[in-house]
């Protein structure tokens, strides 16, 4: 019996555009990512390689140059040179003030 053209296609897929890898998870993080790949319709494996994928597409942690807030001009242009060391001042006034 000859294999259908679909799945020749698949074995190819998964052997040469797939790599395989063995990952160590804790058991409540596998148990959960089960469920959810279960209550989504697909693999463990697919559910891990669509969550790396999306991972990696966002911004590292501390990346405030692709961060859309931080990189708002109209909140972020101009102000006094000295805002850093006095924002005290320039929040809440003068000491004197207070008394």
């Amino acid at each position: 019996m000859r294999e259908p053209l679909e799945a020749k296609l698949w074995r190819v897929y998964y052997g040469v555009l797939m790599k395989r890898t063995t990952i160590m998870l804790p058991e409540k993080l596998k148990a959960k990512a089960e469920r959810r790949a279960r209550t989504q319709g697909i693999s463990l494996s697919e559910l891990i390689r669509e969550s790396l994928a999306r991972s990696l597409t966002r911004p590292q942690n501390g990346a405030a140059d692709q961060d859309p807030f931080l990189a708002d001009d109209a909140t972020f242009t101009g102000g006094p040179a000295d805002l850093a060391r006095n924002h005290d001042r320039y929040l809440y006034g003068d000491k004197s003030d207070f008394r």
